[in-house]
């Protein structure tokens, strides 16, 4: 891992954008080696974001987690307490290595997600009580829940945000899933202050997904095989995005919003996620120096982010003044037949199904530990 100056300048300079860049990964061995430690210190890594699928991974390479694993088949502990209570510590122990970030940030950034079981994507009021559950479990002020922008996921947002519990909202592919969760989070913060909570510490950012984009609709655009379908492979993904963050734009002003600002309410930051290319023939950089705003998250896995230290270009605000290009990209995909409705509700199943896939893995693996150490 390189760390040289010219490293460090490439990071500072995406920074000094607006962007606030997340680390798209969590192990205890991360925590316990001083490597997360190190990124914060300099990178600029200002936050972490978990998922199934990143336990999974984590677990697996288990040898940090043995003692705990240990102790908790001693006490008799089922699978899912065990996972809960690894994962949780996790995260927590994560939320404390970005204390000063938290506070050097008036608590905008040094933020930890950790997401709901996700066999609970379609179930708003089990969402809902995980959601306070975990929240309750970690108890740390830096925490963010992630909560996926299924329909059922729209009124947990709001119920959640009500508690006046900041929320990460994943898992969202469509412009029109984006704009529904905005209306949540704006619903939240309205239940939040008749509540009265205090609309100035809660936050929330919405995970908008990328290259995933691109693999779907790239795959469609290799079928018909045309000239003008090959001159489109790779334009949707950053296009999409780019439109979210004119939403966004839209979103984040007016009566209903200025309303709430003057309560102390913070904006719902898009988050641009899946940002590692999936595509060899693509920049390996261009999820993350295309998409240059202010008040935006990139969270990326490290390989993302060490290509953008050593070679990444930052030429300032990629999305000003990108609209009508991005729009006439869409124009030309429905031009070409692509069902962009389907494009966006296949994203969201597989999404949702690969969580689950990892998450009962990881059942699976802590199940067989438990078993191994109660021998």
């Amino acid at each position: 891992m390189s760390t040289d100056t010219n490293s460090a300048d490439r990071l500072a300079d995406l920074t000094a954008q607006g962007v606030s860049l997340w680390l798209d990964d969590l192990s205890r061995q991360r925590i316990h080696s001083g490597n997360l430690q190190h990124l914060i210190d300099t990178w600029h890594i200002s936050g972490v974001t978990t998922n199934p699928s990143i336990f999974q991974a984590a677990l697996k390479d288990g040898a940090s987690y043995q003692q705990q694993l240990d102790e908790l088949a001693a006490r008799g502990a089922d699978v899912d307490d065990t996972v809960r209570e690894v994962t949780t510590d996790d995260v927590r122990n994560a939320c404390d290595l970005f204390t000063g970030v938290f506070a050097a940030t008036h608590h905008v950034d040094g933020r930890v997600s950790i997401e709901v079981d996700p066999r609970l994507a379609h179930e708003t009021q089990a969402t809902i009580d995980q959601a306070k559950e975990l929240h309750k479990i970690v108890d740390r002020p830096n925490l963010l829940i992630k909560i996926p922008a299924t329909v059922a996921g729209l009124p947990a947002i709001t119920a959640v945000i009500g508690e006046g519990i900041s929320v990460n909202v994943t898992l969202i592919f469509s412009l029109e899933r984006y704009k529904a969760v905005m209306d949540a989070y704006l619903a939240g913060l309205e239940q939040a202050a008749e509540a009265g909570h205090d609309l100035a510490e809660i936050h929330s950012v919405a995970s908008f997904f990328v290259s995933r984009v691109d693999t779907e609709i790239d795959n469609r655009l290799k079928a018909l095989g045309s000239p003008e379908a090959q001159a489109l492979e790779g334009q949707a993904a950053i296009a999409n995005a780019r439109l979210a963050y004119q939403a966004y734009e839209q979103t984040f002003t007016g009566e209903r919003w200025e309303a709430l600002a003057a309560k102390g309410a913070n904006k719902q930051r898009p988050l641009w996620a899946s940002t590692g290319v999936k595509d060899p023939k693509y920049d390996d950089t261009r999820y993350v120096v295309e998409l240059v705003a202010p008040e935006t998250v990139n969270t990326a896995p490290e390989k993302t982010i060490a290509a953008v230290a050593d070679h990444g270009v930052i030429t300032g605000n990629t999305i000003e003044g990108t609209y009508a290009q991005a729009s006439s990209v869409f124009g030309s995909l429905e031009a070409l037949g692509i069902d962009l409705d389907d494009v966006f509700a296949v994203l969201e199943t597989e999404g949702v199904d690969k969580f689950i896939a990892a998450w009962d893995e990881l059942l699976a693996s802590v199940s067989e530990e438990l078993a191994k150490h109660k021998k």
